[in-house]
C-alpha cells in the first residue's frame, strides 16, 4: 500500500471519525458545528486560513469510485474489521451529488480581528441522508487554528512595534517592513512553511519563507504579497577569511564587507557582521575602513546597508552597536521631533536572533532608554513566529451544538464539572458586533423563536455543496487586520 496522505479526501480525518456513522441516534437528521477560540494567550484572533483549506481540500469533485473502493481496503486494513467504513455514504455522495460535498459553511470575513469565545465558522450538512459528514471534516477545518494562530502572534508582534514606533519616531510607514519572517528552515514541513508563512503576511511585507508568498499566490490571488532584500549569509562572509591564521580573521572579513557593497552598488543589502567581533566590525570596518564607501554608496536614496548582529544578548549588544554606529556616523545622524537619535538614512540594523513576543518588548524598551528612536531597526523571526504555537495557544476547539433528530431540534453541547472552561454552545449561532457597546457578541439558540435575534450576522455562506460562494482577496485580508495606533491604520 502506497497512499499519499493528501490525495483522498475520505481519509483526511481521525480514525475514530470513520466509525461516528454507526454512533449518531437512529434518524438524525442534521448536524451543526461550529468552531471557535475558546481563549488563550491572546484576546483576539485574527481569522485567517480556511479559504485555503476549502480551495485546497474540498472545492469540487473530490469523491470518486477510486477513492471510496481505496478507502474502504485501507479501513479493512487499519480496524483488521468488516463493515466499519461508510460505503454506502460515501456512494450516495457520488451518486447524488456527483462526488461534491453536500456541506454548507458560513464564516466571518477572512482577516477580521474577533474576540475570543466567539463563532468563527459553522459547518452543517445539507442532505438529511449523510449527517455524519459535517463532523467527518472537523479533523481537516480545525486545522484553522494554525495560520489563525501565526497571524494573531504576528499581528500582536506588529501592535507593539507599532506602540513603540509611535513613542520614538516621526512616522509608522515603516511598521509593516519591521518584522521579517525567517522562518522556513525552522518549520516541520513545505505546506507548514506556506501556511504559516502566509498568515504573517497578512501582516508585514517581509520576509524570506517563498512558500508563503506562492501559497497568498494560488489560493488568495495576490501576485506577489512578500518582499526580501539580498543579505549575506556567514558562509559567504567567512569564505573570505578561509585561513588558520587568526589575523587573517579582519583582513578576510574586511574583503568580505568591501565586495558586497561594491557587488550590490544600489538599493539594500544587508550584512551579517558578526562572524569574529561585532563591536570590532561595526567599530573598524564599517565605521573606519569602509566609511566612505557607505556614505558614498548612500548618497542615492533607497541605498541602504543593513547591519546583522546573529549573536550574544540582543539587550545588550544593540545598545553598544548604535553608540559604535552613532559615533562613527555621526555627521548624518539626526534627532527626530520626539527627541529620539535616527542613524543615517543609508544606515540600518537588522536583528535576527532571538527575536519573539516574550523578548521583541524587552528589546524595544531597551532600544528606547537609550534614546535611540525604533526606526532604526528591523526584527526577524523563525521558529519563534512559525513554529512555538499549538492548537491550545488560543484553545481552537470545533465542537457540535444542533441536531434535528426524527425531525425534533436538539441542542447538543458539553458542560464538563471538572472543567468549565470546556463548555461549549448550544444551538444555531449568530454574530454581532453591537455598534453601541462596541462589542462583539455570539448569539445562541438562533433555531428558537422566542431566542432569535433580528441583526446583521458577521457569518457569511462562504461554502456550499462543494463550491467557494465567498472568496476574499489578501488586500481585502490585510485591510481587515490593520493595527489602529493613534487614529490611523497600518
Amino acid at each position: 500500500m502506497s497512499l499519499d496522505p493528501c490525495d483522498n479526501i475520505i481519509l483526511i480525518t481521525d480514525s475514530y471519525k470513520i466509525t461516528h456513522w454507526k454512533q449518531y441516534p437512529p434518524k438524525t437528521t442534521r448536524l451543526y458545528s461550529y468552531f471557535e477560540s475558546r481563549g488563550g494567550r491572546f484576546d483576539n484572533t485574527v481569522f485567517f486560513g480556511l479559504q485555503y483549506i476549502l480551495k485546497r481540500y474540498l472545492c469540487g469533485r473530490v469523491i470518486t469510485d477510486e477513492k471510496i473502493t481505496e478507502a474502504k481496503e485501507f479501513c479493512r486494513k487499519h480496524f483488521q474489521r468488516e463493515n466499519l467504513f461508510n460505503e454506502d455514504g460515501w456512494k450516495h455522495i457520488l451518486r447524488q451529488h456527483n462526488g461534491y460535498l453536500p456541506l454548507k459553511i458560513r464564516a466571518v470575513p477572512e482577516g477580521s480581528v474577533i474576540p475570543t469565545q466567539n463563532v468563527l465558522f459553522t459547518v452543517e450538512n445539507t442532505d438529511p441522508a449523510v449527517p455524519w459528514i459535517t463532523n467527518w471534516f472537523e479533523t481537516l477545518l480545525l486545522q484553522c487554528w494554525y495560520p489563525m494562530t501565526v497571524a494573531t502572534l504576528s499581528r500582536e508582534q506588529k501592535v507593539i512595534i507599532a506602540q513603540y514606533m509611535s513613542e520614538t519616531a516621526d512616522s509608522l510607514d515603516r511598521v509593516c517592513v519591521q518584522l521579517h519572517d525567517f522562518g522556513y528552515r525552522g518549520v516541520s514541513s513545505v505546506e507548514q512553511a506556506a501556511i504559516g508563512g502566509a498568515a504573517h503576511l497578512v501582516n508585514f511585507t517581509g520576509t524570506d519563507t517563498l512558500a508563503g508568498i506562492q501559497l497568498i499566490s494560488k489560493y488568495y490571488g495576490e501576485d506577489m504579497a512578500g518582499f526580501s532584500v539580498p543579505a549575506t549569509e556567514h558562509s559567504t562572509m567567512t569564505a573570505w577569511a578561509a585561513s588558520e591564521n587568526p589575523n587573517a580573521l579582519f583582513d578576510g572579513e574586511l574583503k568580505a564587507c568591501e565586495y558586497m557593497l561594491k557587488e550590490f552598488p544600489s538599493g539594500i543589502i544587508s550584512v551579517v557582521s558578526d562572524s569574529y567581533d561585532i563591536y570590532e566590525c561595526c567599530e573598524k570596518i564599517w565605521g573606519q575602513k569602509l566609511k566612505e564607501l557607505v556614505i558614498e554608496r548612500g548618497r542615492t536614496a533607497g541605498n541602504v546597508l543593513v547591519i546583522r548582529p546573529d549573536s550574544g544578548n540582543p539587550v545588550e549588544v544593540l545598545p553598544k552597536i548604535l553608540e559604535i554606529l552613532y559615533e562613527a556616523f555621526c555627521s548624518d545622524c539626526t534627532i527626530n521631533s520626539k527627541q529620539y537619535k535616527v542613524l543615517p538614512n543609508y544606515l540600518r540594523i537588522i536583528q535576527g536572533d532571538g527575536i519573539s513576543i516574550d523578548s521583541l518588548r524587552t528589546i524595544l524598551e531597551r532600544i528606547k532608554e537609550t534614546r535611540f528612536s525604533v526606526e532604526n531597526f528591523v526584527f526577524g523571526s523563525g521558529g519563534s513566529l512559525l513554529m512555538r504555537v499549538h492548537r491550545d495557544t488560543n484553545r481552537c476547539a470545533f465542537k457540535c451544538s444542533y441536531a434535528e433528530i426524527e425531525g425534533i431540534p436538539v441542542n447538543v453541547y458539553k458542560d464538563p464539572k471538572t472543567d468549565p472552561n470546556k463548555s461549549s454552545k448550544k444551538g444555531i449561532l449568530s454574530l454581532e458586533f453591537n455598534q453601541t457597546t462596541g462589542k462583539f457578541v455570539t448569539h445562541e439558540e438562533q433555531q428558537n423563536p422566542d431566542k432569535r435575534v433580528h441583526i446583521k450576522d458577521l457569518l457569511e455562506t462562504v461554502f456550499e455543496n462543494g463550491v467557494l460562494l465567498k472568496e476574499y482577496t489578501f488586500k481585502d485580508i490585510k485591510e481587515n487586520a490593520k493595527v489602529v495606533i493613534n487614529g490611523q491604520r497600518i
